[in-house]
């Protein structure tokens, strides 16, 4: 488990937590091995459910975590630990509730304000982060985005993610200076692909939008195949999870 008693260079303010699973210390059996917490990849759902009891006790977590059906939208909702909402992100200013979200080399974007009163979790693939869940989960605040912080999980790296050229003209669509964040580069077939930087285009995001402080875990999925799950490695495989919440 990665707490953020382990990062301890990042600005947290006094009342919020957060943190960011492995693939460790939990039930599930390979290929889930081990502390899989997705419900929605195959493994047993005893298994899943037994791990996610054990997040929440190593955590201490004042609260179930509000766990959300992710399915690459941009939709981010109150979160609402009663039930299972589609959705790909979730913001509250309970001390009742838990945002999460799920993944397995998409990024996870934690965000809260500077004094501590309001939290969101995003889950953002190449596809909500183009199409702008982070702007959608920002927008929520009632601070300003200059009096936000965000933080940056572990996701695939910039020497994994490779991706077509029509990815990269959806985000040069939006943002032409974005192109600095893909490289060229040719598969083994001789195709044209770009490698990208998905921390530094959320990054670019978030600061267009106004936020000032970000933080940014630059662990590769796909490289620690020891450490995180990662779908594009392994296919088969578990979700590791992100978690911030409000101190009661």
């Amino acid at each position: 488990m990665s707490r953020d008693s382990e990062h301890q260079a990042w600005f947290i303010p006094a009342g919020v937590n957060l943190a960011f699973s492995t693939r460790k210390g939990g039930t599930s059996l390979p290929p889930y091995a081990s502390l899989n917490l997705g419900l929605h990849v195959g493994d047993t759902p005893e298994k899943v459910l037994a791990n996610r009891k054990l997040i929440e006790q190593q955590l201490n977590l004042p609260a179930q975590p509000a766990w959300l059906e992710q399915t690459h939208s941009i939709d981010v909702v109150e979160a609402d630990n009663s039930q299972v909402i589609n959705a790909d992100g979730s913001y509250t200013q309970s001390h009742e509730q838990v945002c999460v979200v799920m993944t397995a080399d998409c990024l996870p974007v934690l965000l809260c304000d500077e004094n501590g009163t309001e939290v969101a979790a995003v889950h953002a693939g190449w596809r909500g982060l183009c199409d702008g869940i982070i702007e959608v989960a920002v927008a929520k605040f009632s601070h300003k985005p200059n009096q936000l912080v965000a933080y940056l999980g572990p996701a695939i790296g910039p020497t994994a993610f490779e991706v077509g050229p029509e990815v990269k003209a959806l985000f040069e669509a939006k943002h032409p200076q974005t192109s600095q964040f893909f490289s060229e580069h040719l598969n083994k077939q001789g195709e044209q692909k770009y490698m990208a930087d998905i921390q530094a285009l959320a990054t670019f995001r978030l600061t267009q939008l106004g936020v000032k402080r970000v933080y940014a875990d630059r662990r590769c999925t796909v490289a620690e195949a020891n450490e995180f799950f990662s779908y594009r490695r392994d296919g088969v495989t578990g979700r590791m999870a992100s978690f911030i919440w409000l101190n009661r």
